[in-house]
């Protein structure tokens, strides 16, 4: 597995905590029905009003994955962290 694809999976396992969330679903399906070829283009596709809520979500799920001290996790949702900014 790429570390894209891992980078993804991650995501894609942290917005399932929020699957009653109408962003977090659209987010989910836009993950799904697309091959992206990096995080990048994945960011690129994302709207203003999705990218703000995907900033909080993945605040919250990076100070939750610190303090269960889960590095690979943390290492993974800050690449896309990084590039919303």
């Amino acid at each position: 597995m790429s570390n894209i694809d891992t980078t993804l999976k991650y995501l894609r396992e942290s917005l399932a905590n929020y699957d009653g969330n109408k962003l977090s679903q659209q987010i989910s399906e836009k993950l799904g029905s697309n091959e992206f070829s990096g995080e990048g283009d994945f960011v690129k596709s994302l709207t203003d009003e999705e990218m703000a809520y995907l900033i909080d979500v993945l605040e919250q799920e990076i100070s939750y994955a610190r303090s269960v001290q889960n590095d690979q996790r943390v290492t993974e949702l800050n690449e896309v962290f990084e590039l919303l900014h």
